[in-house]
C-alpha cells in the first residue's frame, strides 16, 4: 500500500481486517496531503443532488451515519443553516425540497431534522447575516471531522489488526519481478537509509499524487485526474458572531460555500479552482483570499473580513477524476475510479473523504480477487476506531476533574483521544510535570506529545503540532512557543542527541517562517 491519507489508511485497515499480510508507506506524514487540508465535514452533500449524483449522495448519507458510530470522537453532528437571499440561483422552495430529498436519501436517519425558518427565525438564529433581500434559510444537520486525527486513528486501527505502518518512507521506484510490480524501493527520509518492499499487489493511494507514481510504472499513461485546488481561511468566530455552521451561494459566481465554527475560531472555505502545479507546492494565492473574504463580507456585511484577519490558511488538491479540460472544475465528479495498470499496479483515484472506507472496501475486493483468495468483506461499518468505543465520554472527563485538570483541558482530551483521553491521564499520573501545558494559549498537555510518538507514529515536530494537536491552526504564532518542548520531548523519546533537539526545534519554526499563514 502507497500512501497514508484517508484512502490508504482506510484500504490498510480493510485488508488487514480481512487477515491479508499489509504493509502501508507514507512519503511524509499521515494525512499530509488532501487528507488534512479538507473541509473537515462528514457529509452527504447537497450540492452534488443538485449536479445529479444521487448514487453519491446515497452513498455518502450511509457512511456519514457510519463515521458517527464508529468514530463519535472524531465525528460530530453539525447544525447548519442554508440562508437564501433574493437573486440567489436557488430559491427557498427549492432548496427545501432538496434537503427534503436529503433526509430521504438518509431513510430519515438524519442527523437531525430539517426545517424551513423565515426572514425572522433566521436572523434570530443567526444574528450577523445579511438582512436586506433575505428570503429565509433551510436548518438541516450534518457532521464534522477533525480529518487529520481520522486518518491517524484508521492506520492505528489497522496496525491493531496486524498492518505495517511506515510515515516519512518515499517510494524511489517500483520493483518488478519477471515484468509485474513486485513491490517498491523505498527511502527512509528521517535515517536516509534505502531497501525494498516486496508485495504481492501493490496499491497506489497516493491522491493527487497517483499520476506521478502510475507513470513509475509506465511513463506513457494518460492521467486519471483534473485536481483542483480547495482552498479555506481561518479568522476569529467572534469576528463573524457565528453561531451554526452557515452554508450559502457565493455572490461572486453561485457556488455552494461553508462558514464553520472551529471552537473558538471559524474557517471559510473552499475555492474550487484547476490547478496544474505539484501537490508539494499547492498554496493559496491572494485570488483565492479575496474571494472567500468577499464571499464571506457579502453573507456577514458588518464583519469587514480584510486579510489582516486571517490566521492561518490551507490549500490541498482535491484528487478529482476527469483528466484534463472539460466541465467548470466544480462540477468535476467526486465519484471514484478503480484501475490496473500494465504492470499490475491497482490504482484508486478521486473519492471523497465522506466515502473512504466503501472505496477501501471495493479496493480490497479487487485485491482479493488478483489474489484468489476467500476473504469476506471486513465489519469495517461496525468495530470502532480507537477511541470510539463508546459515545459516552463524561466519565472521561470527570476523570479530567478529579485529577485538577481544567474542564477546557478535559473536553479538549476527549474530543481528540474519546475513551483513550484514560492513557494521556494515566501518563500524568505516572508524571505530573507531563500535565504542564504544551502553551499557554491551548489546552493542549506535554503528555500528548508522548502519546503522538509512542501510540500515533508521530517523528517530527511538525508531525505533533499541525496533524496530531493542531496548534499549528489554533494559537496565534502557530505552535512556536510549543516547538522547543516538543522538540525535547520527541528527542526523549526518539534518542536524539542535544544538536538533535534544538535542528528539530529550528526546522519547526522554518518551516512556519516559509509557510505565510498557509499550509
Amino acid at each position: 500500500m502507497i500512501g497514508g491519507g484517508i484512502t490508504g489508511t482506510g484500504i490498510a485497515r480493510d485488508a488487514a481486517m480481512r487477515g491479508l499480510r499489509t504493509a502501508l508507506v507514507e512519503q511524509r506524514d499521515l494525512a499530509f496531503g488532501t487528507s488534512s487540508r479538507s473541509s473537515r465535514l462528514v457529509h452527504g452533500g447537497i450540492r452534488y443532488l443538485e449536479q445529479g449524483h444521487l448514487g453519491l449522495v446515497l452513498e455518502a448519507v450511509r457512511e456519514r451515519e457510519t463515521l458517527l458510530r464508529i468514530a463519535p470522537h472524531l465525528v460530530h453532528p453539525l447544525d447548519f443553516l442554508f440562508p437564501v437571499h433574493r437573486g440567489d440561483r436557488i430559491p427557498l422552495w427549492k432548496l427545501a425540497a432538496g434537503v427534503g430529498l436529503y433526509s430521504l436519501f438518509a431513510r430519515f436517519r438524519n442527523v437531525g431534522r430539517h426545517r424551513v425558518l423565515s426572514k425572522r427565525g433566521v436572523l434570530e438564529a443567526e444574528p450577523m447575516l445579511r438582512e436586506r433581500g433575505l428570503t429565509g434559510a433551510v436548518r438541516y444537520t450534518d457532521a464534522q471531522c477533525d480529518d487529520a486525527r481520522l486518518v491517524v486513528a484508521t492506520a492505528r486501527a489497522a496496525a491493531q489488526h496486524g498492518a505495517r505502518i511506515a510515515n516519512h518512507m518515499r517510494v524511489v521506484s517500483l520493483h518488478r519481478r519477471e515484468g509485474r510490480i513486485a513491490g517498491a524501493v523505498v527511502e527512509d527520509l528521517i535515517e536516509g537509509r534505502q531497501g525494498v518492499v516486496e508485495a504481492t499487489v501493490v496499491v497506489n493511494a497516493t491522491g493527487p499524487w497517483c499520476d506521478q507514481l502510475r507513470r513509475l510504472e509506465d511513463p506513457t499513461v494518460p492521467p486519471l485526474l483534473r485536481p483542483t485546488r480547495g482552498v479555506h481561511v481561518m479568522v476569529a468566530r467572534d469576528r463573524i458572531g457565528l453561531r451554526h455552521a452557515v452554508a450559502f451561494l457565493s455572490p461572486v459566481d453561485g457556488r455552494v460555500m461553508f462558514v464553520l465554527p472551529w471552537g473558538e475560531l471559524a474557517y471559510i472555505g473552499t475555492t474550487d479552482t484547476d490547478d496544474g502545479g505539484t501537490p508539494d507546492q499547492v498554496r493559496a494565492d491572494g485570488d483565492d483570499l479575496v474571494y472567500l473574504l468577499r464571499s464571506a463580507n457579502a453573507r456577514f456585511p458588518n464583519a469587514h473580513l480584510t486579510e489582516e484577519d486571517v490566521r492561518v490558511t490551507w490549500a490541498g488538491l482535491r484528487p478529482l477524476l476527469g483528466g484534463k479540460g472539460g466541465a467548470a472544475a466544480s462540477s468535476v465528479s467526486r465519484e471514484h475510479a478503480i484501475v490496473t495498470g500494465p504492470a499490475g499496479m491497482v490504482t484508486v483515484a478521486g473519492g471523497k473523504l465522506t466515502t473512504y472506507r466503501s472505496m477501501a472496501a471495493e479496493v480490497v475486493d479487487e485485491v482479493v480477487r488478483r489474489l484468489r483468495r476467500r476473504a469476506p468483506r471486513a465489519p469495517t461499518d461496525t468495530e470502532p476506531l480507537p477511541g470510539g468505543e463508546t459515545a459516552d465520554f463524561e466519565s472521561f472527563r470527570r476523570r479530567g476533574a478529579e485529577l485538577g485538570l481544567p474542564v477546557a483541558v478535559a473536553d479538549h482530551l476527549v474530543r481528540h483521544y474519546g475513551t483513550e483521553a484514560a492513557g494521556i491521564y494515566n501518563l500524568g499520573v505516572a508524571n505530573r510535570a507531563l500535565f504542564e501545558r504544551l502553551h499557554p494559549a491551548h489546552p493542549a498537555l506535554e503528555a500528548e506529545v508522548l502519546h503522538a510518538v509512542r501510540r500515533e507514529l508521530a517523528q517530527t515536530v511538525e508531525d505533533v503540532l499541525v496533524r496530531r494537536i493542531h496548534l499549528y491552526f489554533e494559537t496565534r504564532d502557530r505552535g512556536l512557543r510549543a516547538a522547543q518542548r516538543t522538540a525535547e520531548l520527541l528527542g526523549r523519546e526518539l534518542g536524539w542527541t542535544e544538536d538533535r533537539v534544538r535542528i528539530e526545534a529550528e526546522r519547526y519554526r522554518s518551516f512556519v517562517a516559509s509557510e505565510p499563514r498557509t499550509i
